[in-house]
């Protein structure tokens, strides 16, 4: 579904899904799982995340930002990322998850941004792959 890819001074991965709302989808999960622990989250509890862009680079962009805003703003910690509904301008989903406890979740790296140095979104015989490079 992803991969973690090497690079000085930020870290990077390499989402993959047949579908594009799967691979926006997995590229929540690339994030979330660099960031966290995941197994010791539960599913809760569901909260609407949308974004809008005007291509799919932006989209992506703005759709990991927005759950990367509920997992640090409002202290949050997400097990998953569903995607409802993807356009080429907005998508919408919910993420899974319950409210951050530090005894309990443990935070592996503190992602700071996700931004565009080389992202790249593809479409390949498989299906969809796409490159992004967190700020940590």
């Amino acid at each position: 579904m992803f991969e973690i890819l090497d690079h000085p001074a930020d870290i990077g991965f390499k989402a993959f899904a047949e579908t594009l709302p799967g691979l926006f989808e997995n590229a929540a999960l690339a994030m979330l799982s660099i960031r966290a622990r995941l197994d010791d989250i539960e599913p809760r509890e569901s909260y609407q995340l949308t974004a809008t862009g005007s291509d799919y680079e932006s989209l992506l962009v703005n759709w990991l930002s927005e759950v990367l805003y509920f997992i640090d703003g409002k202290q949050l910690a997400f097990r998953s990322v569903r995607v409802e509904s993807l356009t080429d301008e907005a998508v919408s989903g919910f993420g899974s998850g319950e409210p951050f406890d530090p005894a309990r979740h443990e935070i592996k790296v503190v992602v700071k941004a996700v931004t565009y140095h080389q992202l790249a979104i593809e479409r390949t015989p498989e299906g969809w792959s796409a490159r992004v490079y967190l700020d940590i």
